[in-house]
């Protein structure tokens, strides 16, 4: 990616890892990143030690000026903002603004949001594309407007869903492709050979809300296949969970077999050495990295040598 000079003034909001592959992409190729907005600092850890977002700690690294407002309607933090004089506004992963925060700046304020928009509009889209089965997603730049996740596209760029695929590896290379497209993005708005288009939407779009811990609770009344991608959707976090012996079991890794079956939705079956399978309503859902609660994430054969008495129920 050539490195350029750009005089257009950005104003960057963001505060996960998502954020930063975004923010340093803008940095590394030259772009005029007048100051950074991101959460205040909130204690964590066992100590509960204030701490950072990493989009604070990379900033800082790059002497670029870092705003914490606790509200984003505060007078003092309106006049702060505009003081900065800022062209363009850029958003990713952070919360809503107000009308008169993303209607700042003449060139607008824009999003990169990890689904190919219309669908998925919300707090959660890798999330629920991989829950529900999806075989594409991709990342979407667009200009905000009033409504969450439905302003004018930019650019969208798509990848493939693959099947030994979780939510880890599709939020890395989303990030990473969100990242690359806003300076596609970027550039091509400063130069006027981009056009926003309105969003097309033939349907009801498909949704993606915030995850809840009630969204990880395995039904095991449902398809094998359904139940697949609820939990490579959820890995590896929050992570799926079902409940084994009393406790808490989380699957990270699963695979699944749809064949007939007698056994009840739930039961599981195993051979005591190398295999843990759950039954769902049609066939079965083959556990292969687990953690119980109170103990430590490991694959399902470690899991039952450690478990006597595993076999079938």
């Amino acid at each position: 990616m050539a490195e350029k000079d750009s005089s257009c003034r950005i104003v960057f909001f963001g505060t996960p890892d998502f954020a930063v592959a975004s923010l340093r992409a803008l940095v590394e190729n030259n772009f005029n990143v007048v100051a950074v907005v991101t959460a205040p600092d909130k204690p964590a850890g066992r100590g509960m030690q204030l701490r950072s977002s990493a989009v604070k700690v990379y900033a800082e690294e790059k002497d670029i000026p870092v705003l914490q407002p606790e509200k984003l309607r505060n007078a003092s933090f309106i006049e702060e903002l505009k003081s900065l004089r800022p062209d363009l506004q850029v958003v990713v992963a952070f919360r809503m603004l107000p009308e008169q925060v993303w209607n700042m700046p003449p060139m607008g304020t824009i999003n990169v949001h990890g689904s190919l928009l219309p669908d998925y509009r919300g707090a959660a889209p890798i999330n629920w594309a991989i829950i529900n089965g999806e075989k594409k997603t991709g990342v979407t730049t667009f200009k905000l407007k009033h409504e969450i996740d439905t302003g004018d596209i930019l650019l969208q760029k798509e990848t493939d869903i693959l099947p030994d695929d979780d939510f880890g590896t599709v939020y890395e290379r989303l990030m990473n492709m969100g990242a690359e497209l806003l300076v596609d993005t970027i550039s091509r708005l400063e130069t006027g050979t981009l056009k926003p288009h309105p969003q097309r939407v033939p349907g009801e779009p498909k949704h993606a809300p915030k995850i809840y811990k009630e969204d990880g609770l395995i039904d095991w009344r449902r398809p094998a296949e359904h139940i697949f991608n609820q939990i490579r959707g959820l890995a590896p976090y929050p992570a799926a969970y079902t409940y084994f012996n009393g406790k808490q079991l989380k699957v990270f890794k699963s695979d699944f077999q749809v064949e007939a079956h007698q056994s009840e939705p739930g039961t599981y079956d195993s051979d005591g050495k190398t295999y843990l399978r759950f039954a769902a309503a049609d066939g079965w859902v083959l556990c292969k990295e687990v953690q119980l609660e109170g103990k430590r994430k490991m694959m399902v054969a470690d899991f039952i040598r450690g478990m006597r008495g595993v076999g079938q129920k």
